[in-house]
């Protein structure tokens, strides 16, 4: 069986699928987040000029990351430091850059919108977009693929020598069925026990249970199927996957504390009858 392929001409132009799945991909979490906002009553004339600089700061970041847990490599063959065709994007970089870049614009454009709720409406979109960039991003790169195995399953990936576990598969179901727990997690949150729409509620649940999960499966993505034993890059990723769910944790406990507090005003607040 033939590996799916990177990349393809058009007359002399050769165009790489990866690069056409990331861009896909960006335009897909572009609109979905400009939905999820304008259903929530914000101004959305900010969200393209961001999204510019999410993208060029997501994909500086991703690399850099990957360059620098690879570093013995790339010293050697420094001319490969630019070539992102050839797969080596670290999600975790991109995360560190573009979400600092992203929070600074939101918070100077869209001042209404504070950082935690941000973050809530932007958790699902980045989870669906996570799920959609493994099928057409790692999915379609030159050495997509995990460890090497015999199972039925296995798919054969361009620049590697066999049969290959699927992992892009494997984690976009995975974000998928975090992203499917985050939007029940919301609907849930959005609406008090009779039904009618909760309003001014703490944020930070929609945050932290993304935070906990995807860390967790990232974490576990890397030690069972993506990483070696020994390469700081996998150490890395395993590390910032443990701590970004810790960071969720905290989250967690801070906004359930606030919850709290939330539910005992509520419950003593008049109704509009008295």
């Amino acid at each position: 069986m033939r590996p799916i392929p990177t990349s393809f001409h058009l007359g002399p132009l050769e165009i790489h699928t990866y690069g056409i799945g990331l861009a896909l991909t960006f335009w897909f979490a572009y609109r979905y987040f400009e939905y999820r906002l304008q259903k929530r009553g914000y101004p959305t004339d900010w969200v393209a000029t961001m999204f510019i600089w999410v993208i060029v700061s997501a994909i500086l970041g991703a690399r850099a990351m990957h360059v620098l847990s690879n570093l013995s490599f790339y010293s050697a063959n420094p001319g490969d430091i630019f070539a992102i065709w050839h797969g080596g994007l670290s999600s975790f970089g991109g995360l560190i850059v573009a979400v600092p870049v992203a929070l600074v614009i939101a918070h100077k454009k869209c001042p209404q919108l504070s950082v935690l709720r941000g973050l809530d409406i932007v958790a699902p979109v980045l989870m669906a977009a996570w799920a959609m960039g493994r099928l057409l991003g790692p999915q379609l790169m030159v050495a997509g693929g995990g460890h090497a195995t015999t199972q039925w399953f296995g798919m054969y990936y361009d620049g590697q020598v066999g049969k290959r576990l699927p992992v892009p598969l494997f984690q976009a179901a995975e974000d998928l069925f975090v992203f499917a727990i985050l939007i029940l997690i919301e609907r849930k949150l959005d609406k008090n026990p009779d039904g009618s729409r909760r309003l001014n509620y703490p944020a930070g649940i929609v945050t932290a249970v993304a935070m906990i999960l995807w860390g967790i499966e990232r974490t576990l993505d890397e030690h069972l199927w993506l990483g070696q034993d020994g390469k700081l890059g996998s150490m890395l990723v395993q590390l910032a996957g443990i701590g970004l769910a810790i960071g969720g944790i905290a989250i967690l406990i801070t906004t359930l504390k606030k919850w709290k507090h939330y539910d005992e005003i509520t419950e003593h607040a008049p109704s509009p009858s008295d």
